[in-house]
């Protein structure tokens, strides 16, 4: 899911290609590596290649795979789905498929536009996108993106091992081919641009294994090399067959073992792009100093939360929920931890989500100290009040300066309750066992208002780790989720979300902006509302 980034193992600096071969001998011993990654080098040769930064994958380069935000920007290089999303805007858009449509909301026939190819040279078909979505479904594959497919009819099944092929997909001709849900969603051809969604080619399913080291996609780059532990290098596909073609000749997406490390990089021109200005360089906009003109600061479909445990008698009153949240002075842990630079949340939807509407949240989300003491005491909670974040993160200045707010607020005791490990903190929500109130947050998967509600805050939704539950709120979903279309949809999405932050299992805080920066070797630079570099977009100086 969105909120998991993967971390690799000890990633290796590198500055040229001397630096390269070192550390390629270093991590795999191998002169026939070396040798490749000379020739490929000399192919394409430095200028024409940009450097960006990222971790090692922890999961192999297959589409239905890919669920961590580094390993998604990846394989977005290397394969294009049905649909693409608008820098700017968010916006869907169709790009392998020609038409997608439907009378129902259930039952949706797809077009594919003709003359894609994968980089190997076979046609794209139908059937590259229904053998690729039933082995992402197939349980034995334990592939993490299979729970993004389970709305067609069939899933269950498939993921269980019972079958092979989901009932609900039907290929029509090698151009068309068939989806039926198991229940109408007219959010789905959003989805359809989202990496587990993407096609795979025939010769994938003879080397499986082979395929995950070496992909073969549809995207606009073509995979080169992958020195562990330093980086992936991908050159652009010519036969590419979308609307827009890349400018530059390739990509190096260069594994560090520190953001600082990577910053340090940028300022040097060492690196070409950083999609994260590390903590210590947000400080007083120090990054603005040593990167003029080469940084800016923007939004992405993102909203930061403090989740409550509700599974845990001592947070079932929602009155205490909505206590803390007004007691937080959202403004002075902003200014205080982020140099004032984040959007208070209004809401649990970001503004550019198609399907926002502001101010959702009213005067919970708005600082009150006397409401929020009024109401605490009301509830009569004991002990402490503890925040929990993952202790190998960044999350304790703004955790620390929360409690201070909220303990002038209440009169009550604030502390952060740290988790030693992200995979123990995930562990802990998941087996729903934490006994805090927790942080918690979601970057879209794709650009929907559903995608911020459903998978959330549903009954028992996939990452729901919160346990709440309302049937109410189930029922709404599910009508938004039937309308003809997804905008006729938006109407009953945002009344589930108010009727959400009435309970308030989850604190918005505020919606996510990043900083970036970048070298002076390259130019038009633009970042998605999904947090990634347009490859398109970007040239050499």
């Amino acid at each position: 899911m969105s909120t998991h980034h993967a971390t690799g193992g000890p990633p290796v600096r590198i500055r040229s290609l001397a630096r390269r071969v070192v550390a390629g001998a270093l991590a795999l011993s191998s002169l026939a590596l070396l040798t490749v990654a000379c020739s490929e080098e000399q192919e394409t040769g430095d200028r024409g290649i940009i450097s960006y930064n990222g971790t090692e994958p922890q999961r192999p380069l297959v589409p239905g795979d890919a669920t961590d935000r580094d390993t998604v920007k990846i394989v977005g290089a290397l394969f294009t789905g049905l649909v693409e999303y608008d820098t700017d805007t968010a916006e869907p858009r169709n790009a392998v498929a020609e038409s997608i449509t439907t009378a129902d909301s259930r039952v949706y026939t797809i077009t594919l536009r003709p003359g894609w190819t994968f980089h190997d040279g076979s046609p794209v078909t139908a059937t590259s996108f229904v053998d690729a979505w039933n082995h992402t479904a197939y349980g034995p594959n334990a592939l993490q993106g299979g729970p993004y497919l389970s709305n067609i009819a069939g899933y269950s099944e498939v993921h269980a091992g019972a079958a092979t092929e989901m009932s609900g997909l039907r290929v029509v001709d090698d151009r068309t081919f068939e989806v039926t849900l198991s229940a109408p969603l007219s959010a789905f051809p959003t989805q359809l641009g989202y990496a587990a969604y993407f096609p795979l080619p025939a010769s994938f399913f003879a080397d499986p294994d082979g395929s995950a080291r070496h992909p073969i996609g549809n995207g606009p780059f073509r995979f080169a090399s992958h020195e562990p532990g330093a980086n992936i290098v991908v050159h652009r596909y010519d036969e590419y067959g979308g609307a827009r073609k890349p400018q530059v000749e390739g990509v190096e997406f260069r594994f560090y073992a520190a953001l600082e490390d990577a910053y340090a990089d940028v300022v040097a021109g060492a690196l070409d792009y950083l999609d994260f200005v590390p903590a210590d360089a947000l400080a007083g906009g120090r990054y603005k100093a040593e990167l003029p003109g080469r940084n800016l600061s923007h939004t992405y479909l993102g909203v930061q939360s403090l989740s409550f445990p509700v599974y845990d008698s001592r947070y079932a009153d929602p009155r205490l929920r909505q206590a803390i949240s007004m007691a937080i002075d959202r403004k002075y842990v902003v200014d205080k931890a982020f140099d004032g630079d984040k959007i208070l949340a209004d809401g649990l939807v970001p503004a550019k989500v198609p399907g926002h509407v502001a101010n959702q949240c009213g005067d919970l989300c708005v600082h009150d100290p006397a409401r929020a003491r009024e109401l605490f005491e009301a509830t009569g909670f004991r002990g402490p009040i503890e925040l929990s974040s993952n202790d190998d993160s960044a999350n304790q200045v703004w955790i620390d300066a929360t409690c201070e707010t909220i303990t002038a607020a209440l009169g009550r005791e604030c502390r952060y309750a740290p988790v030693p490990t992200f995979g123990e903190f995930r562990a802990r929500i998941n087996e729903r066992t934490m006994t805090t109130v927790f942080r918690s947050g979601w970057v879209a998967d794709y650009p929907s208002i559903e995608n911020f509600l459903n998978p959330v805050f549903r009954t028992g939704a996939g990452v729901n780790g919160t346990g709440y539950s309302n049937p109410e709120v189930d029922a709404l979903l599910a009508a938004a989720d039937a309308a003809p279309t997804e905008r006729e949809g938006w109407a009953r999405y945002q009344q589930a979300e108010r009727l959400i932050l009435a309970d308030m299992p989850a604190i918005p805080l505020w919606f996510q902006k990043v900083q970036s920066g970048w070298s002076t070797r390259i130019t038009d630079v633009a970042v998605s509302q999904l947090l990634q570099l347009d490859l398109f977009a970007v040239r050499l100086a």
